[in-house]
């Protein structure tokens, strides 16, 4: 055989693997980032279920015709400001996650505020009704930390994907960059001050 022919043979054969080799691992990122994508829509999925929870749960205490209306307030209106902001999986930056997560944290202070706001009121303690609805938001919530938690498996997963040689040549070139996922929020690592009056 020719030495020209075995020249162009090997050619061929090394653009045959990086082909492959860059088909494997374009379609590797896709399908991370997909799962990526997936997980953060169950994310909104469960903070939209505790989202529905919340106009029953504020129905139902309005019974209580002593209840504090400003606290029953900050409640509708963080549910609002929180169901009004979407994140698009396909546009899952810092800034958008950031903005998400806050809403959804002023809805859990207003929602923590309410339950506890509660225990002063005993009719209410012993509505079955409300009962059956704390009992789904406490649910709720932990679906919530368990879907968070599989969204930042995700980006991990993701994220060492990208960043891993050679696959970062490749994810380079193909605009596939890391994402962020949740974050604890500001001042959780101090613990709560619990006072008895």
């Amino acid at each position: 055989m020719k030495s020209s022919t075995i020249i162009t043979l090997s050619v061929v054969g090394l653009l045959v693997i990086f082909l492959f080799w860059g088909c494997n691992g374009y379609n590797g990122l896709v399908k991370q980032d997909e799962v990526v994508k997936n997980a953060w829509n169950n994310v909104q999925s469960d903070y939209q279920r505790r989202a529905d929870l919340i106009p029953n749960l504020v129905n139902t205490v309005k019974g209580e015709a002593n209840f504090e209306q400003t606290t029953l307030q900050n409640v509708i209106e963080a549910r609002s400001k929180a169901t009004q902001m979407k994140v698009d999986p396909e546009n899952l930056t810092p800034e958008k996650i950031k903005e998400f997560q806050a809403a959804q944290g002023q809805l859990s202070q207003a929602l923590g505020r309410l339950l506890m706001i509660t225990e002063n009121y005993p009719n209410l303690k012993a509505n079955e009704a409300f009962r059956n609805l704390q009992t789904q938001l406490e649910g709720t919530e932990n679906r919530i930390k368990v879907a968070r938690n599989d969204f930042n498996a995700a980006v991990k997963d993701y994220n060492v994907k990208v960043r891993s040689f050679p696959m970062n040549l490749l994810a380079g070139a193909f605009g596939f960059s890391q994402k962020e996922g949740f974050t604890a929020e500001q001042g959780s690592e101090k613990a709560p001050e619990v006072k008895f009056e």
